[in-house]
């Protein structure tokens, strides 16, 4: 197994949607849908659905965990729970189908323990010696501390497994100071990263530059959300623009990004490559339903299209 996924802070994504959405009546609501969710338990879907394996290690609890289990078994996702004596959390997502409006509500997670931290970092400790990648994605849970995805990190490193961090907040900036591989920000957290409240697209090279030659991180993929990814080495600034496409719903479609990146990266692709895969696996995401992530055929599709497009440049210039 080259892929392992860590998620701290798992959920049970439940989606669902009504005509109209009013204040002080009962609404009727179409039948839910139920999936397994969080940062790394998304990535690791999204590898199973590209055609890949990856270990999902994730911290769960009670009968939510328990249908995350459930549900991740039925996927074929290959997982190691590491148990919690609090419940895991529930996410709802409701779709108004008149307008197409989404209303996301995000619900807190739940303290973990420090036995089960320290699980956490035992089962990284553990890892065999064929892992070549890790992915630490999604919030911390409120008891863990904003260093831990730095220490996964360090762990990672002595191991010679290439950790990607995707993360936001406290745990990325401590994360930061750690040095990482490969971080995956948007430009909010790119702001964080450089200390500043936002910044302007005329700035962001410069800011994400200064990262890596800080030895903040090896390689930065900067989200741009429809508008693709930015990747920065110390050597290198790219850009990988999708298509236009209409959108249903943006609901991981970052997780689906690492999924598609850290899947061709594991295959010995170009980082070039491995972005586009990870652009078109995020932009896939973007037009399905709810809480569903990508498809394949969509992901191969926009990939064959971002690379006649770069084919096609090339023979203008």
């Amino acid at each position: 197994m080259k892929i392992v996924t860590l998620t701290l802070n798992p959920a049970l994504d439940k989606s669902t949607s009504i005509d109209r959405l009013q204040a002080q009546k009962k609404l009727r609501c179409e039948e839910p849908v139920y999936h397994p969710g969080g940062g790394g338990v998304n990535v690791s879907r999204a590898i199973k659905i590209l055609g890949g394996d990856s270990l999902a290690i994730y911290a769960g609890g009670g009968p939510v965990g328990d249908k995350i289990e459930e549900l991740l078994k039925k996927e074929g996702v290959n997982q190691q729970r590491i148990s919690i004596k609090k419940n895991t959390r529930e996410n709802l997502m409701v779709v108004e189908s008149s307008t197409g409006n989404q209303y996301r509500f995000g619900m807190p997670g739940a303290e973990i323990g420090q036995e089960s931290l320290q699980n956490c970092l035992d089962a990284i400790k553990n890892l065999p010696d064929d892992v070549k990648y890790l992915v630490a994605s999604g919030s911390l849970p409120p008891d863990a501390p904003d260093d831990f995805y730095g220490t996964i990190a360090e762990i990672a490193r002595s191991k010679n497994i290439k950790c990607l961090v995707d993360t936001s907040g406290k745990a990325l900036v401590k994360a930061s100071k750690m040095g990482v591989c490969i971080m995956k920000p948007n430009l909010g957290e790119l702001s964080s990263l450089a200390g500043k409240e936002e910044i302007s697209g005329m700035e962001q090279e410069e800011i994400a530059k200064k990262i890596i030659n800080e030895g903040k991180a090896d390689i930065l993929i900067v989200s741009l959300g429809a508008r693709g990814a930015m990747i920065v080495t110390k050597d290198t600034v790219e850009y990988i623009v999708p298509p236009t496409v209409k959108q249903d719903s943006t609901v991981g479609a970052g997780d689906s990004m690492v999924g598609g990146l850290i899947l061709s990266l594991s295959r010995g692709d170009a980082l070039q490559d491995a972005v586009k895969w990870g652009v078109a696996a995020g932009t896939a995401a973007t037009i399905t339903p709810g809480t569903e992530l990508c498809r394949k055929k969509d992901v191969e599709k926009i990939f064959n299209w971002l690379s006649e497009k770069e084919t096609t440049n090339a023979d203008t210039k």
